[in-house]
């Protein structure tokens, strides 16, 4: 059974902007550059039925497309560092549409996600990395930032079990709202892709 997310896709530009800040840390497992993606809401393991109704509930979202800026890196772990991110610059569209998917997830009986929403986009896991050598990956690199890019879908992907994640598979995706869309049609109809 796949692991289940729902997340948003890091554009071509984007991802190239973060392959240049791999390597130069002892004990980093990269994350390939067509994984890369930022998780909205991690659903797990789940029934085949189960997921037929997160999709279907996932259709009737109803939100605008918006622009997303990854800025600053970080290390997950306070007492140990686990993993290396690029952050996201604040966006109250990202929280508001994470915050829908969350709800969703709650009303279909899945578990409230107990950890705070905090957007990133995993750079690296680390095993035996130093403290010392993270610090100083990342005082080298805190003024990293991309390019603003448009959002126009979320997507639910999928994941094997594997070492460092991936490969992931886009399993369904649905169309953010356009500015001429809101106004002309607001029921336009998602992009169905979820594979039998």
């Amino acid at each position: 059974m796949p692991r289940l997310f729902t997340a948003l896709e890091i554009p071509r530009d984007a991802a190239l902007s973060l392959s240049l800040l791999r390597g130069g840390l002892p004990g980093a497992r990269w994350i390939d550059v067509e994984n890369y993606h930022l998780t909205l809401r991690f659903i797990g393991d789940v029934e085949g039925h189960v997921a037929d109704e997160i999709a279907n509930a996932l259709d009737r979202v109803r939100r605008p497309s918006f622009t997303l800026t990854l800025s600053g890196v970080g290390a997950f772990g306070s007492k140990k560092p686990h993993s290396i991110y690029a952050g996201v610059a604040p966006s109250p569209d990202l929280v508001a549409l994470q915050a829908e998917i969350e709800r969703i997830c709650q009303r279909l009986g899945l578990p409230a996600e107990t950890r705070k929403f905090v957007p990133h986009v995993t750079l690296a896991r680390l095993r035996n990395a130093s403290d010392g050598d993270v610090a100083l990956y990342l005082s080298g690199r805190g003024n990293f930032s991309t390019l603003p890019f448009r959002v126009g879908r979320f997507v639910l992907m999928s994941s094997r079990e594997s070492v460092g994640g991936g490969p992931y598979v886009v399993e369904e995706a649905w169309p953010l709202l356009s500015a001429d869309a809101r106004e002309e049609e607001p029921h336009a109809l998602p992009q169905r892709m979820l594979r039998p």
